[in-house]
């Protein structure tokens, strides 16, 4: 289903990106301007110059955000449609507004509410992502960790070999690994790298996401089978 769009941006934000784009391109003319919010799942952001026109599209979460974040995405978004350098203020300052924990909540519980995850199945052809759960939580988690949704990819990937998805709790393992050939030691320290994630939740440290954390890292690395499993996976 489309996303619906929602009322054409107020004239301030059309006057912001006009001043962006002289300031980038000086001696250009000025493009016609097509700027709305859509109800994005996260703080997606588009700009596209499509017959002429500057097409942008921001998530509805920014709709309320101060000026100086709007001018800085302007910025960002106008300097890289058309391949100039991005002021690392304009950066840096975006990125301390979206990473903030307030913004960072609400984005969460959007995700949550208009987000889909595609759910296949925890019992693959060779592999039960459930009972590999149950046996690492036993092991390593004192049987304490709550099991999120457990599921195999709808596609053997290879770049994203395995996630969890706080916004949904879920666990996704790439069909790669669902296989005769994939030595146990390999999905169950996938597995227990994603159930760390349940145990050390991401955090927001001086403006940034730190996802892997040295808590993290460090219990990471009392897996028995480590520097087995990080080489089959690099293999992959």
């Amino acid at each position: 289903m489309p996303k619906a769009l929602l009322p054409v941006a107020p004239p301030e934000l059309y006057t912001l990106y006009e001043q962006q784009y002289r300031l980038i391109r000086p001696r250009a003319p000025m493009p016609p301007l097509d700027i709305r919010f859509r109800r994005f799942t996260s703080l997606n952001t588009t700009i596209r110059l499509k017959e002429g026109k500057l097409n942008v599209r921001l998530s509805d979460l920014l709709e309320h955000a101060p000026e100086s974040i709007m001018e800085a995405l302007a910025h960002i978004l106008l300097a890289k449609l058309y391949r100039k350098p991005v002021e690392r203020m304009a950066m840096e300052r975006y990125r301390r507004y979206t990473h903030s924990e307030a913004v960072s909540k609400q984005s969460e519980l959007v995700r949550q509410m208009r987000g889909r995850k595609r759910i296949s199945t925890a019992q693959g052809h060779v592999w039960d992502l459930e009972e590999v759960f149950e046996s690492i939580n036993s092991r390593f988690f004192h049987g304490l960790l709550g099991r999120p949704t457990l599921t195999w990819s709808a596609h053997a990937a290879r770049r994203m070999l395995g996630h969890y998805d706080a916004a949904h709790n879920t666990i996704v393992v790439s069909r790669i690994f669902d296989r005769p050939g994939t030595p146990r030691y390999a999905i169950e320290y996938l597995l227990y790298h994603e159930m760390l994630h349940l145990k050390h939740p991401v955090k927001m440290r001086a403006g940034r996401r730190c996802v892997h954390s040295k808590e993290f890292q460090a219990e990471e690395r009392l897996f028995p089978e480590f520097d087995l499993a990080q080489a089959y996976l690099k293999r992959l």
